[in-house]
């Protein structure tokens, strides 16, 4: 299992989504990624992705600053 991060802090919605796309076909079915946004539509957004595309949403913590960690499993 690899726990990667990825940073969206600053962007807008879609982009969160569209960056955690392209690192789909690097992810195993083991692996989590944590996304940190800041968006207001990011955890909507990101729960909305793993629904469509059978991912597991973990965990969403407050990073302060209306920033947010997202975890996805693989």
């Amino acid at each position: 299992m690899v726990i990667e991060a990825l940073d969206t802090l600053g962007q807008k919605s879609p982009q969160p989504v569209l960056k955690i796309a392209v690192k789909v076909p690097d992810m195993k079915q083991v692996d989590i990624l944590q996304v940190f946004g800041d968006c207001p539509t990011f955890e909507k957004d990101l729960r909305t992705w793993c629904e469509r595309v059978g991912k597991i949403l973990l965990s969403v913590k407050g990073a302060g600053d209306n920033k947010k960690k997202i975890q996805i499993q693989f």
